[in-house]
């Protein structure tokens, strides 16, 4: 079995215990805003210009801004298990989207996160936080997959989520169905729902620091915002237009705001980490315009599928109103950075594949020196997206300065100095043959470790 032969290895092992919460009191809260289907430039601070997002800036105003930081998948099932586990989440057999059962096997993935995976909820609640988990889920539930183990299985103690979940919102979820206009809580106000849900989830515990993964996915498709006064088109609106999209988008920044000053407002602003990202590209992208130009999308190895926002504030920590452009980060870094920012341990014998990046977060930039790879897709059936164009290798690595694409039977090899060249126009496979044969090494030496379904 996988999960005998990680601790067999290793790679997990919960013999931590939980501490009594006197002793975590003085920890800083921490809030993950994980937004579905984010591109890199949607939001101003990163140059975006549907619609000012001035609550979203503030967080950058108050913090710090990355512009070199990587989800682990480029959609939304494996992505959310490698920020939750600090593991690359092709070791948990993820690499596309969950769907239903016969989707899954023909995409050689799991149907949920195997509940022996490492959680960085459950590290911290054995560590005396309380945790909480509002909006989308994702790895597991919906559909005809009915054992998806429950929230408390990842250490989650309370949870308001979506449909594609082991225990949907019943306000959430009037039909068998991600969303409907039956549901109670209307999709355009699923983020004002989720910021209560936080918002009160922190004023019960009060005194008890928390940890919240706070993952709304109204940015998401289909776009459904309310009727406003100021929109005298057609309505309802084509839910994939950029109109719609501005006006969700704007809607968004709002409540974003309204969890900021409820965080000021019950006097937890100054302990509370706060982190602004997204899980992949977006898709539609509107030409590259919500991904600042950057190639490919959501279901892409190239940049725009997998480079995305990143904010973080802390203040008296975080020096605010700066930025890092050189120290490349990703998602599984989280798990021991954020760790180590509340002097929380680490299970015994875990080895994931982040690391603590803490300097680069508190303000000293500096490059990762551990390579990143990706994968997305382990055949032709499950990953014909996207179409018709641009459908970028199943695999990559991110060295350096260097970006490497191929497939795993070694054609379509592509090269790009990702420093000088981000938009991925230029490809130095030929010019560069010693770089070339490097990375298909160590890029097919990692794809060959990972665990294949039985």
């Amino acid at each position: 079995m996988l999960v005998a032969a990680l601790t067999a290895t290793g790679l997990i092992s919960w013999t931590n215990k939980p501490v009594p919460k006197k002793v975590a009191a003085d920890r800083p809260n921490i809030i993950i805003i994980l937004t579905d289907d984010m591109g890199f430039s949607d939001v101003a601070c990163f140059g975006g210009n549907f619609v000012p997002t001035p609550n979203i800036d503030r967080i950058a105003q108050n913090g710090r801004k990355f512009t070199q930081y990587y989800s682990a998948a480029p959609i939304c099932s494996p992505s959310r298990v490698g920020m939750l586990t600090g593991m690359n989440p092709a070791r948990w057999n993820f690499s596309t989207y969950l769907d239903n059962r016969q989707h899954n096997k023909n995409a050689e993935q799991a149907d949920f996160l195997d509940p022996s995976a490492p959680s960085i909820a459950r590290i911290f609640k054995n560590a005396g936080y309380a945790t909480g988990h509002f909006g989308k889920w994702h790895m597991g539930g919906g559909r005809d997959v009915k054992n998806a183990p429950g929230f408390e299985n990842y250490g989650i103690d309370e949870h308001n989520s979506t449909y594609e979940s082991p225990d949907p919102d019943p306000l959430l979820t009037a039909t068998n169905w991600i969303w409907s206009d039956k549901d109670s809580i209307k999709r355009w106000d699923r983020t004002k729902y989720f910021v209560d849900k936080t918002l009160a989830f922190m004023q019960k515990h009060k005194g008890q620091p928390c940890f919240v993964n706070f993952w709304p996915d109204d940015v998401h498709t289909p776009w459904v915002p309310r009727k406003e006064t100021e929109y005298t088109g057609k309505y309802p609106m084509n839910p994939e237009e950029e109109a719609a999209f501005k006006l969700v988008l704007k809607e968004y920044d709002v409540q974003i705001g309204r969890l900021l000053d409820g965080l000021k407002t019950m006097g937890l602003d100054k302990n509370t980490i706060v982190i602004f990202t997204s899980d992949n590209g977006p898709l539609p992208s509107f030409r590259g315009s919500r991904a600042m130009g950057l190639r490919g999308s959501k279901l892409s190895l190239y940049e725009g599928g997998t480079r995305m926002p990143f904010i973080i504030q802390w203040p008296g920590h975080v020096p605010a109103g700066t930025i890092d452009e050189t120290s490349e980060l990703s998602s599984t870094d989280l798990l021991p950075t954020l760790t180590k920012f509340a002097g929380v341990s680490l299970p015994v014998g875990y080895k994931g594949d982040g690391m603590d990046r803490g300097a680069a977060l508190l303000g000293k930039p500096s490059l990762r020196g551990k390579d990143l790879f990706w994968e997305y897709g382990r055949n032709a059936t499950g990953f014909a997206y996207p179409r018709p164009i641009d459908k970028s290798p199943n695999l990559a690595v991110r060295s350096g300065e260097w970006k490497l694409l191929m497939n795993n039977d070694g054609s379509d090899i592509q090269l790009y100095n990702i420093l000088k060249d981000r938009k991925e126009t230029t490809n130095e496979a030929a010019n560069e043959p010693q770089k070339v044969a490097q990375l298909k090494e160590k890029l097919m030496a990692w794809w060959l470790t990972m665990p294949r379904l039985k």
